[in-house]
């Protein structure tokens, strides 16, 4: 909500907001005054900057934080009891997919199209090296971008889960590129991650949920996605939306590129008898 009415906002108040996002949603639960103090604006302006946003009073708003807070840190079961009771009944089909349409729309709404130009300018820079990275769940998702993009262009590289990440570290150097996916409950081996690519000068591309993983504060770019589904666990289906999305856009990009590594990979595949032919 507070997102949505940034362009509204006067430049104080966009400060105001600058600092709720880097520690959100903790940020926001001191009082008021403390509140305006860390963001050196008065405490007329954070009301004011509530009011805009639809928000009666700071009590109202803290009360909207601290459900948020419950919602960042529940486990599966946690999850599932409140779907459960909330929403009505019907078809698993018409309630999960309705929900995770949903959360594309208002994902891709969000979405700043000059950031995401940023970002593809960046991972189609052959000057820069790409390392993709999940955590437990996530990382399948960084599997199938990592796939892709080394299908576009060399240089990609797919950090592991398992404890061997750290000798793929070793070769990271200043100007590339690091994309990580880090939904809720954030992970301490993908901050670890972030934070020792970010000190070696990478540039830190995050892909996360609304509520965002600490690892925005050293990302160059943040893209956030909505991720609650009425299930026990969260819908991927918004963030793999963005990176298919970013997949296209590199293609076209490189396009010269991309035509004759998937020429050479074709003939792979001919030679290996990977993929059946007919005819």
């Amino acid at each position: 909500m507070i997102l949505a009415q940034r362009e509204d906002m006067t430049p104080s108040e966009r400060q105001l907001i600058g600092v709720l996002l880097d520690d959100y949603p903790i940020a926001g639960l001191c009082s008021i005054t403390e509140l305006a103090s860390k963001a050196s604006v008065s405490t007329t302006t954070v009301t004011r900057m509530l009011q805009k946003t639809g928000i009666e009073g700071y009590s109202q708003f803290q009360s909207a934080l601290r459900a948020e807070l419950k919602e960042m840190i529940s486990d599966p079961i946690a999850k599932r009891d409140v779907w459960k009771t909330e929403l009505p009944e019907e078809h698993i089909l018409n309630r999960y997919s309705r929900q995770a349409l949903d959360n594309q729309r208002r994902t891709l709404d969000e979405i700043d199209p000059d950031e995401f130009d940023n970002l593809c300018r960046l991972i189609c820079d052959s000057e820069r090296r790409v390392y993709v990275a999940g955590g437990r769940i996530t990382s399948t998702l960084a599997q199938y971008l990592y796939l892709h993009l080394q299908m576009i262009r060399p240089d990609v590289r797919l950090l592991p889960v398992a404890a061997s990440w750290p000798h793929d570290l070793l070769d990271i150097r200043a100007g590339d590129v690091l994309i990580l996916l880090d939904v809720r409950r954030y992970e301490n081996t993908t901050l670890a991650i972030g934070q020792m690519c970010h000190e070696r000068g990478a540039e830190v591309i995050l892909f996360t949920d609304q509520w965002r993983s600490p690892i925005h504060r050293i990302a160059k770019h943040t893209f956030s996605a909505r991720i609650v589904a009425p299930s026990a666990w969260d819908s991927m289906a918004s963030i793999l939306v963005l990176l298919e999305c970013v997949i296209a856009q590199a293609q076209e990009r490189l396009w010269d590129s991309v035509e004759k590594r998937t020429d050479a990979l074709e003939k792979a595949f001919d030679r290996t008898k990977l993929f059946r032919k007919f005819g």
